[in-house]
C-alpha cells in the first residue's frame, strides 16, 4: 500500500476525504437517515403528538422562526434597486426550472417513474437556498447583499408559487390537495414564524441568533433529517421502492446534473447579455441554479400529507442537493482563484 493511500486511511484524514469533493457530513448524515428508516421503519412510521414525526412537524416553524431573527428588516432591503438582476434570478428559480422539467414529463412512464418525475417537478417549483447560496456568493466575491435579498425574497415568494406549480398535478391526483388551503398551512408553517422571528430580530434574541448561527444550522439540519427519516420510514414500510434500481437512480443522477448546467448555462449567457459586472453574474448563477432542501422538505410535509410516496418524491431533491453542492463548491474555488489571478495581475 503507498505512503499516499495509508496517510489517507488515517482517521482524520478518512473522516476529511469526503469534504474533498464537497461532500460534508451533513449529506453523509442524510444517508444515514435513510438507511436507519429502511432497517427499521417502525419508529419513524408511528404518528402521536410524542412521535418523531410530530417533533419534526414543531421543529419545522422553530426553523424558520430563528432563520426570521437572525433576518431583519434591513438584510430584506439592502440592495434593493438591482432590478435586473433580482428578476432574472427570480425568473429563472419559478419559470426556467419548472417549464424545463415540464418538457421531460413524457420520458418518465411507470408509476414509480412518475412519482420521481413528481419530485423532479417538485425541486423545480422550490424557491432557492439561504445559507449555502450567501456563502458560496461570498467565497467566490459575487454581490453578497444581493445574494441575501434574492435568498429571503425567493424563500417569500416560494410560499405563494411552489403550491402554484403543484396544484397542476396534485389538484387531480389528490382529492385532499387545496391550493388555498395549502397556501394558507405554509403562511402559518413558514411565513408566519419569518414574520414573528424578525420582531425579535432588534433585540438580544436577534443578537443571540447571530451568534451562534453555526449552532442554530445544526438544528435546522437536525430538523431536515428528521423529517427525511420520518418520510422515508412511511415509503419503505408500504415498500413504495421496490421498483427503484440503481440504474434508476444514476439516470436521475444524470438528468439532475444536466438539469443543472442548463439553468446554469441560460443564467450565464443571460448575464452576458445583460452586461452584468462580475459580482452581479456570481450571485445569478449561485442564487438561480440552487434548490433548497429546508423548504423543500417542509413544503412536502403540507403539499404531500398523507402520501406514502413521500420519501420517493423527496429522493430528486436529495440528489440535486448533494449535487448542487459539490458542483457550486468546485465552481465557488474556480471563481476565486481566478479572482487571486486577475488581482495579482492587476496595475
Amino acid at each position: 500500500m503507498s505512503l499516499c493511500v495509508k496517510n489517507m486511511l488515517k482517521p482524520g484524514k478518512l473522516r476529511d476525504f469526503p469534504a474533498m469533493f464537497g461532500i460534508g457530513g451533513f449529506i453523509v448524515a442524510i444517508g444515514f437517515a435513510i438507511l436507519l428508516a429502511w432497517l427499521d421503519p417502525i419508529p419513524g412510521s408511528r404518528e402521536g403528538w410524542l412521535s418523531l414525526k410530530a417533533l419534526a412537524h414543531c421543529g419545522i416553524s422553530v426553523v424558520f422562526f430563528f432563520y426570521g431573527a437572525g433576518l431583519g428588516c434591513e438584510k430584506l432591503l439592502t440592495n434593493l434597486g438591482n432590478l435586473r438582476l433580482h428578476i432574472l434570478i427570480q425568473l429563472c428559480t419559478f419559470v426556467v426550472f419548472p417549464v424545463i422539467v415540464l418538457a421531460t414529463y413524457p420520458l418518465f412512464v411507470g408509476e414509480n417513474d412518475r412519482d420521481l418525475w413528481l419530485g423532479t417537478f417538485y425541486l423545480a417549483a422550490l424557491p432557492s437556498t439561504v445559507s449555502s447560496s450567501v456563502v458560496m456568493v461570498s467565497l467566490a466575491r459575487g454581490n453578497v447583499p444581493a445574494a441575501i435579498f434574492n435568498a429571503s425574497l425567493s424563500s417569500l415568494l416560494g410560499i405563494f408559487i411552489t403550491p402554484l406549480w403543484m396544484s397542476l398535478f396534485l389538484s387531480n391526483g389528490n382529492a385532499d390537495f387545496s391550493l388555498t388551503g395549502a397556501i394558507i398551512n405554509l403562511c402559518f408553517i413558514v411565513a408566519l414564524p419569518i414574520g414573528f422571528g424578525m420582531l425579535f430580530q432588534p433585540t438580544r434574541l436577534g443578537v443571540w441568533v447571530a451568534r451562534h448561527r453555526k449552532k442554530i444550522t445544526r438544528f435546522d439540519q437536525f430538523v431536515v433529517l428528521l423529517i427525511i427519516h420520518t418520510s422515508f420510514c412511511d415509503s419503505f414500510a408500504q415498500n413504495v421502492f421496490a421498483g427503484c434500481t440503481p440504474l434508476k437512480l444514476g439516470v436521475l443522477g444524470l438528468l439532475l446534473i444536466a438539469l443543472f448546467f442548463t439553468v446554469y448555462g441560460l443564467i450565464l449567457s443571460a448575464a452576458r447579455v445583460l452586461k452584468f459586472r462580475r459580482n452581479d453574474r456570481i450571485t445569478a448563477l449561485f442564487c438561480g441554479s440552487k434548490k433548497s432542501l429546508i423548504h423543500g422538505t417542509a413544503m412536502a410535509k403540507v403539499l404531500f400529507h398523507g402520501n406514502v410516496s413521500l420519501g420517493m418524491i423527496l429522493l430528486p431533491l436529495m440528489l440535486y442537493h448533494a449535487l448542487q453542492l459539490v458542483i457550486v463548491s468546485v465552481i465557488a474555488q474556480a471563481m476565486l482563484r481566478a479572482s487571486d489571478f486577475d488581482n495579482d495581475n492587476e496595475p
